[in-house]
């Protein structure tokens, strides 16, 4: 089992490879880079915080201030104030920003349309489904939670 894992961890990072390629011409074809198609997509459904939108992307909050510094310079974003912390903003789309993701996600969405005519449906649940169970696992092993055969570990051996 450890061996188709490891297959399945160099595929997972071959196919995100290809997506995030993939995603950039997507992006770039409205003028954008994937890296704003995606800060622009976090804070579609309500105004963010840097630093939550960082989290929830799971990147490092500096790098999505830049990005965010970037739509705010281009008009697809706002800093809006915090009612909750006065020196945190919340980034917040504008008109013109949620146009922008619109054609975004209509092109993206032609694209996944045509990709996928000849996969089930269920097979791209099912494939979802043991994603995150895998991220489900990565996460408990991180937080520590996870058996494994090392000691001091739930369910591992013991020393």
């Amino acid at each position: 089992m450890p061996e188709e894992l490891a297959l399945l961890v160099a595929d997972v990072f071959e196919a995100a490879g290809l997506l995030r390629k993939m995603g950039e011409a997507i992006a770039g074809a409205e003028g954008q880079t994937q890296a704003r198609w995606q800060l622009l997509s976090v804070v579609s459904e309500e105004p963010l915080t840097v630093a939550r939108a960082a989290r929830r992307l799971g990147i490092a909050r500096q790098g999505v201030q830049r990005v965010a510094n970037d739509l705010v310079r281009e008009a697809l974003a706002d800093f809006q104030p915090n009612p909750d912390h006065r020196g945190s903003p919340l980034l917040a789309l504008t008109p013109l920003g949620r146009a922008t993701l619109q054609r975004i996600t209509t092109r993206a969405e032609a694209i996944h349309r045509t990709m996928t005519a000849d996969i089930p449906e269920a097979d791209i649940a099912a494939a979802r489904g043991l994603l995150h169970r895998l991220i489900y696992q990565v996460h408990r092993h991180e937080d520590g939670d996870a058996s494994t055969d090392g000691p001091g570990r739930p369910g591992g051996a013991r020393a």
